[in-house]
């Protein structure tokens, strides 16, 4: 187990987030990986441990959110269709409109 910072500073502490920032962009420059940010490494775990049936509030925490709103809109990935609604959905038959109560809206045009 690591005790302390994983790459310190000069004197073996913290480093300033600014300059890890910077020292971040300098190494990605040119790599073909300037898309990747810190906030794509937070967004991957949250993703990973959401497929691995993590709760939202299991997440939240791990990742540091009080609430579990933020990690839902921020940091969590769209989950691919439901092969259930995917297969209702290519039931439609164009042709053959749906009857009023069914067809959402209120009945209204």
């Amino acid at each position: 187990m690591i005790d302390g910072p994983v790459f310190p500073d000069a004197l073996g502490g913290y480093r300033d987030r600014n300059n890890v920032g910077a020292d971040f962009r300098d190494v990605r420059k040119g790599t073909g990986f300037e898309w990747v940010t810190p906030h794509t490494f937070r967004k991957t775990v949250a993703t990973l441990l959401d497929e691995c049936a993590a709760s939202a509030r299991m997440i939240a925490d791990q990742l540091g959110h009080s609430r579990v709103s933020m990690t839902q809109d921020v940091n969590l990935g769209r989950r691919a269709v439901h092969s259930a609604v995917a297969e209702a959905l290519s039931t439609f038959d164009p042709d053959q409109p749906l009857p009023p109560d069914q067809a959402g809206g209120g009945g209204q045009p």
